[in-house]
């Protein structure tokens, strides 16, 4: 059964970036929560349960990405939840030096 052409996306740059945000921007959204994670609370632990977590995050922001209308509003949201995620990073290894 094929699918409805009312849900599909009509522009190629669309779908692209739709495409992208979901892999590449879930995947940065998703290594950077842990990274932030990682800096202010144990590492080692939560680099282990990174390893599932990741992924289930990851799996979660791919969804969300293709429930979006623009995708490159969603590369923005993207890229603006790094931004802070980083910046959380950044004071927490400025605060708890791994040394």
């Amino acid at each position: 059964m094929p699918a409805n052409k009312k849900y599909l996306t009509p522009s190629p740059w669309q779908r692209f970036a739709k495409i992208s945000a979901a892999i590449l921007g879930g995947l940065i959204v998703a290594l950077m929560f842990h990274l932030a994670l990682a800096s202010w609370f144990n590492h080692v632990a939560v680099i282990i349960t990174s390893t599932f977590t990741a992924f289930i995050l990851w799996a979660i922001l791919m969804v969300i990405a293709f429930l979006g209308k623009n995708g490159w509003k969603i590369w923005g949201i993207y890229l603006l939840i790094s931004l802070v995620l980083f910046v959380i990073f950044y004071f927490g290894n400025q605060t708890n030096p791994l040394v």
